[in-house]
């Protein structure tokens, strides 16, 4: 078991064929859910254009989440810079800590969310990719409008998140704790965070170097059954693999009928072994192994599940078998 805080990560997976109503209302179900079982903090992910992902902006998500909860931190993971201005991101997650103190995080990010061209134009009113100049400018603007805007009332909790040594270097120059997307660029975790730990630089947001690990998680009571749910996301993943956002999420049947080229299997088995999948004793293993190499201060999971019952259920068996103390069962 582990001794540091669990988290969520709640990317809004849209199950083919459903309707954006029947996520979104998944989605509040998942953030009550999560709240009872005793997770420390639920983020949002800011997609666009994607058949696998919904296009809701995690600052609507948030605002709803924490009406409809009492005690979980909520917030975005993240939004991203270059698609926003920085005062409005200010502002918004500003009104939203005013509204809900101690309760909200503004997690920062860069890429463009979407694998369309027109899509990210459109996002930045045609303007190409933000430079590494234009981002940290980006960054440094939406923490002094923060302090600006929001002047002596309380402040969102700002993290940077990163899947490179490039982001984990603005996260240290900055002074701010670093959300690293392990279950992204796994490969790119360890390099990061030295580079983040020797360069930190100690600001009025974050006196020391903070870490947070996200680390994609499937779990159920046995290794079979963690296969089979994490079947739809190997699909989606297969299609990012070619450079396609247009895959849809399909249902684990459909993925067990799916062909994978020998490539696509070798590169899919090499991700799963860098993440936490399997019966709770195995997850319960690679969790524990993952913050002893990183020396993580908080792991947060993300579990993309087509179903919201195996998905809660995924949730539970980590909370009961993983952390201390036991969460109580779910209804």
């Amino acid at each position: 078991m582990i001794d540091v805080p669990l988290s969520a990560l709640e990317v809004a997976m849209v199950q083919a064929g459903a309707r954006a109503a029947d996520t979104l209302r998944d989605t509040t179900e998942f953030a009550r859910r999560l709240d009872g079982l005793g997770y420390l903090r639920l983020w949002y992910a800011e997609h666009h254009h994607s058949p696998a992902i919904g296009a809701f902006p995690p600052v609507v998500l948030t605002a709803h989440a924490a009406a409809s909860t009492s005690s979980i931190r909520l917030g975005s993971g993240g939004v991203l810079a270059p698609n926003h201005a920085p005062i409005m991101l200010a502002e918004q997650f500003g009104t939203l800590t005013a509204l809900h103190p101690e309760r909200i995080d503004l997690g920062i990010g860069r890429g463009p969310a979407t694998f369309d061209e027109p899509t990210a134009r459109a996002l930045r009113r045609g303007a190409g990719p933000a430079t590494d100049d234009e981002y940290r400018d980006d960054v440094a603007q939406t923490l002094r409008f923060l302090v600006d805007e929001v002047a002596l009332g309380p402040l969102p909790e700002p993290w940077l998140l990163s899947s490179s040594t490039a982001g984990a270097a603005l996260a240290a120059e900055l002074g701010l704790p670093i959300a690293f997307a392990h279950h992204i660029r796994p490969d790119n975790t360890l390099a990061a965070l030295d580079h983040y730990r020797e360069h930190f630089s100690p600001s009025r947001w974050c006196a020391r170097p903070r870490v947070l690990i996200c680390v994609e998680t499937v779990c159920a009571e046995t290794q079979e059954e963690a296969a089979r749910l994490a079947g739809p996301m190997d699909v989606v993943k297969a299609g990012l693999l070619k450079g396609r956002g247009d895959i849809p999420f399909p249902t684990p049947e459909e993925a067990a009928a799916h062909s994978f080229t020998p490539e696509e299997a070798r590169a899919l088995t090499g991700f799963r072994a860098q993440q936490a999948h399997g019966s709770p004793e195995i997850v319960d293993k690679r969790l524990t192994e993952l913050v002893d190499v990183t020396g993580a201060d908080e792991l947060m999971l993300v579990t993309p599940i087509y179903a919201l019952a195996d998905r809660l259920r995924s949730y539970e068996l980590v909370r009961q078998h993983v952390m201390l103390p036991a969460a109580p069962q779910l209804p």
